[in-house]
């Protein structure tokens, strides 16, 4: 309940000072929107988006290799998962054959105890 309580308060004062940043900077954003419109001139922004459309590194993706590649690599650990398992059931195995021993000798050294 106090935490719930904390946590109310800790909101609502985030919000209000995001409302009071707010406030005081959007008349400073209106004049900066305003003296973008008045150049005319390209600007370094514009330039550097205008060459990342161009340069494009998506160009020449293939949708197969990177199938591909996300299929191996699913592959690997699926075979990596196997191969875990496998050595899991290995050692359950040896430990149930190990008890199936220790169990057949502990009848017998009852049966050799009643002779």
């Amino acid at each position: 309940m106090n935490s719930e309580i904390i946590a109310g308060i800790i909101f609502l004062g985030s919000l209000t000072g995001i409302g009071i940043i707010l406030f005081r900077k959007i008349p400073v954003l209106l004049t900066l929107a305003e003296i973008k419109i008045e150049k005319k001139e390209e600007s370094l922004i514009l330039k550097l988006k205008r060459e990342i459309k161009e340069l494009n590194p998506f160009k020449n993706f293939s949708y197969e290799i990177f199938l591909q590649k996300v299929l191996t690599q699913i592959r690997i650990l699926t075979l990596k998962t196997d191969t875990q398992t496998f050595n899991w059931l290995q050692r359950l195995r040896k430990k149930y054959q190990k008890k199936k021993i220790e169990k057949d000798n502990y009848w017998q050294k009852i049966k050799k105890e009643i002779k």
